[in-house]
């Protein structure tokens, strides 16, 4: 049962960067991939309607009943070019991100760990993530309101104990006099030459 390939379907809104797994499985097919299009469609509700085209690669998996499930909800399909990954940028660089921050650290132990997994990382992402393009804010920031650190179910405690930070009374400001540029923060971090 080890090293088996799984597939993640996956959407994700570009103006917002929020991303949605609808489904994971083994042996994706036409009438598969059409069926978790019709879930994501449902899961949306009424924001779906807001919504003007799909943009997807040439994949067989994404059969004309998979194209008329987004269509019959007023959205244009947009196929990519062949062998042309810059064309659909944003997908290529969440699956990027997603294998570096996710599953290359982990042992998946199979299907139902793995979308365990997927439905964690998707809340991390769209809820506390940073995104260059969006000012470094998450994908559902609401303005005004400021991004919580942690679960929701973990209450915030205070810290108790004495306070351990250093007065500002007993630090001495130096000037750095060297010719040498000041390094960045990983510089502070190498070994001595």
């Amino acid at each position: 049962m080890f090293l088996k390939r799984l597939h993640v379907f996956f959407v994700i809104e570009i103006e917002t960067r929020r991303v949605h797994i609808p489904g994971v499985t083994a042996s994706p097919a036409g009438a598969w991939t059409a069926q978790q299009a019709r879930n994501l469609l449902m899961d949306l509700g009424e924001r779906a309607g807001r919504f003007k085209f799909l943009i997807r690669d040439r994949d067989s998996k994404f059969t004309p009943m998979f194209d008329e499930v987004f269509a019959g909800n007023g959205m244009r399909i947009i196929k990519t070019p062949v062998r042309s990954p810059q064309a659909n940028s944003f997908a290529e660089r969440y699956a990027g991100t997603l294998r570096r921050e996710c599953p290359d650290h982990l042992l998946i132990h199979g299907e139902r760990h793995l979308r365990q997994i997927l439905a964690q990382y998707a809340q991390h992402y769209n809820d506390h993530r940073p995104h260059q393009a969006r000012d470094q804010r998450p994908p559902l920031h609401v303005p005004g309101r400021p991004i919580r650190c942690g679960r929701p179910d973990q209450a915030q405690t205070s810290r108790s104990g004495p306070d351990q930070r250093v007065p500002e009374s007993s630090l001495t400001i130096t000037e750095k006099t060297s010719s040498e540029p000041v390094r960045g923060v990983l510089a502070r971090h190498r070994p001595p030459s």
